[in-house]
């Protein structure tokens, strides 16, 4: 689950203690600080472990305590895989690289670092895209090398794969 708090002393407490108090257990809680986000609020991650028949409960009491659910349900793209592209990425259109990988509904860029030493220069990023499974995961590296040999790109993989 993705929620919104008050960026306010006891709030985080506030927003994990109807967990709890459903039945629910918490297994991670994963804080985000973004400063792009509206001012006073964080946004956090909590992986838990609860029965279905009192996610109703659990949704109406984070509702009342406040909190605004941005995200719930199972994990989706569990697989994880780190991939450098090489060469004159924004030239041959970047966004359509990245969207070629969304578009296949099983795999996602979920994180970019873009370097550009120069306009006339190569540039390099760094992909990590997550997919639903490893076969699904082997299919987006296919479009993925299919993007990069069409748009005269080196592709260097995998630098990271967690499952």
């Amino acid at each position: 689950m993705k929620i919104e708090v008050k960026d306010a002393p006891g709030q985080l407490v506030a927003a994990l203690k109807p967990i709890s108090d459903v039945g629910g257990n918490i297994m991670a809680v994963i804080h985000e600080w973004d400063p792009t986000l509206r001012p006073k609020t964080r946004i956090v991650q909590v992986v838990l472990d609860i029965p279905e028949e009192r996610l109703d409960g659990l949704i109406a009491a984070l509702k009342a305590a406040g909190v605004t659910i941005l995200r719930l349900g199972e994990e989706r793209l569990l697989l994880k895989r780190s991939v450098i592209m090489i060469g004159h990425l924004m030239h041959t259109d970047l966004s359509d690289t990245v969207s070629q990988i969304d578009r296949t509904g099983y795999a996602e860029v979920v994180e970019m670092h873009l370097t550009m030493p120069g306009i006339a220069q190569r540039s390099s990023a760094l992909f990590t895209i997550s997919a639903t499974n490893r076969a699904h995961m082997d299919e987006a590296m296919k479009v993925l090398r299919a993007v990069a040999k069409k748009k005269d790109l080196l592709l260097v993989e995998p630098l990271e794969e967690v499952a």
